[in-house]
């Protein structure tokens, strides 16, 4: 699988490790344009530009993830639930619940959803979702 269809094609299934290689370098990307944006470097309008640029390439990646445990893509969905639930502003329910609604709940979806993509083999035959993982070629 080359680099295209890695980072901008819902079809096909990738490992664990090219699952990682994406998050890492997409913690990267965003602790740099961050810092960049607070240091004055960068406008923080073009900061969010390029994050919203980068929503593509990581759903593609955790969609091909999810096609290699066996699940079906719009298990994505969960992240676009957990940053909403995180955006929130949940002051109206009463400290205890609001803390429930916008900080346990999206952590506990977020570390569900890395544990199962990141450390859970995939399906080790062919599956409704294609052949075998295809490991990316990035060179």
């Amino acid at each position: 699988m080359g680099i295209q269809q890695w980072l901008f094609s819902f079809k096909g299934r990738i490992g664990r490790r090219d699952f990682w290689v994406w998050m890492i370098l997409w913690v990267l990307s965003m602790t740099l344009l961050f810092a960049l944006a607070n240091g004055g470097m960068l406008d923080f309008q073009m900061a969010a530009f390029i994050l919203v640029c980068l929503i593509w390439p990581t759903a593609c990646v955790m969609v091909k993830r999810l096609h290699d445990r066996g699940r079906h893509g719009g298990w994505a969905l969960l992240m676009v639930l957990a940053w909403m639930l995180l955006s929130g502003n949940w002051q109206m329910l009463g400290d205890t619940l609001a803390w429930t609604v916008g900080r346990l709940i999206p952590v506990v979806i977020i570390v569900m959803l890395l544990i199962d993509l990141g450390a859970f083999v995939g399906t080790q035959e062919e599956n409704k979702y294609g052949k075998e993982t295809l490991d990316v070629k990035y060179f």
